[in-house]
């Protein structure tokens, strides 16, 4: 089996980690990947460590028209049995374009929960043969507005769980971001953007500091809102409590040295970086919406709160860090709920199995 992938994302953030998963997976079932992706891009230098063949385009979003022709000939130059699109960017529309012009059949997954225009949902996903939910809770958004049931099928993203059993380096990481020795220290992992919710988990932050003097937050990513972010600190008088990170490459081994993860996200498809933290044994506080609940359960593997809710995040996250017996527990469960339901074998079958139904093959198993 040949099949080509399209993956728009520039940085390995959680999206095209997880197509370096797949794509690594599938090696392992004889399968040959393709992966065409932006010039420059770090997934392309991450698939090539692994193997695959790479082929740099320019990709410039919904309104390069070019796009579309472009995939044409990548896809007429590798041959595939079928293709699977992986994100937007305009890839997910003009993508599907190209494959319909090239008869190929096709798979889109999607990993966002926002609701889209009733328009754009008939015209789009008409073009592909199977849509891949990466959660539930994406899997009822697309099936509410529209999605046939016989199209559209639930795989799970997934977490390599043994990456993040490593061992901390307290003293380094204290020493990397300044901190006390006495610090608690609390992590959020996501892009700067909106709909991630930082700015509710910073009015949170003073409430709580009356209680923990000595608490922390390590802001973990980067994009546009970081000004934004810089001044509501500032304004909050918050400077001595709160550290813009970046994005870091190296979270397997900053994770296991945090004492929790706080998720504010207002919607969110399911969330790596609450796979990652779970693995890792953090206890979690998150958002009841998208599928955010698929990976944290409420006082199971953590904590969920109401979208938008200062006052709630400020609640659940106080309960974690006055109870350090309930953090561990809850970090144990978080550990095994991983490896029961997000193992990179068990995602890498789910979408080699729509593979073989769309290819008319027989279903493998292990």
């Amino acid at each position: 089996m040949r099949v080509l992938h399209i993956e728009a994302g520039m940085h390995l953030y959680g999206g095209a980690r997880q197509v370096v998963y797949l794509l690594s997976g599938l090696q392992h079932h004889g399968v040959e990947s393709h992966l065409v992706c932006p010039c420059g891009s770090a997934v392309a230098e991450a698939v090539r460590e692994i193997g695959v063949r790479v082929e740099e385009i320019p990709m410039g979003g919904d309104l390069d028209l070019g796009l579309i022709f472009r995939l044409k000939r990548a896809i007429q130059g590798a041959t595939p049995d079928l293709v699977h699109i992986h994100s937007r960017r305009g890839a997910d529309i003009l993508g599907g374009i190209a494959t319909r012009l090239c008869g190929i059949k096709s798979v889109l997954s999607r990993r966002v929960d926002n609701p889209e225009h009733p328009l754009l949902v008939m015209a789009k996903y008409r073009l592909y043969d199977h849509v891949i939910a990466i959660s539930q809770g994406i899997a009822d958004v697309l099936s509410q507005e529209g999605v046939p049931a016989d199209k559209l099928v639930c795989v799970r993203s997934a977490v390599d769980v043994d990456l993040y059993q490593q061992q901390c380096d307290r003293a380094g990481f204290r020493a990397q971001f300044g901190l006390a020795e006495d610090a608690l220290v609390m992590g959020v992992a996501a892009q700067l953007i909106p709909r991630k919710g930082h700015r509710y988990l910073l009015l949170a932050l003073p409430r709580l500091i009356q209680s923990f003097p000595h608490l922390h937050l390590l802001v973990f990513g980067k994009g546009p809102l970081r000004e934004v972010l810089e001044q509501q600190i500032e304004v909050l008088q918050l400077q001595q409590h709160v550290t813009l990170a970046g994005f870091r490459d190296d979270l397997p081994q900053l994770l296991p040295c945090l004492d929790l993860l706080v998720h504010p996200a207002l919607m969110e498809g399911l969330g790596v970086a609450l796979l990652q933290a779970a693995s890792a044994g953090l206890p979690i506080v998150a958002v009841e919406a998208g599928g955010m609940p698929e990976a944290v359960e409420d006082g199971v593997n953590g904590l969920l709160v109401p979208p938008g809710s200062d006052e709630a995040l400020a609640d659940a996250i106080y309960q974690l860090l006055d109870n350090e017996e309930l953090r561990r527990r809850m970090g144990e469960s978080g550990r095994e709920k991983m490896r029961r339901g997000f193992s990179v074998e068990q995602m890498v079958l789910g979408n080699l199995a729509v593979y073989r139904d769309l290819l008319n093959l027989p279903e493998v198993t292990g």
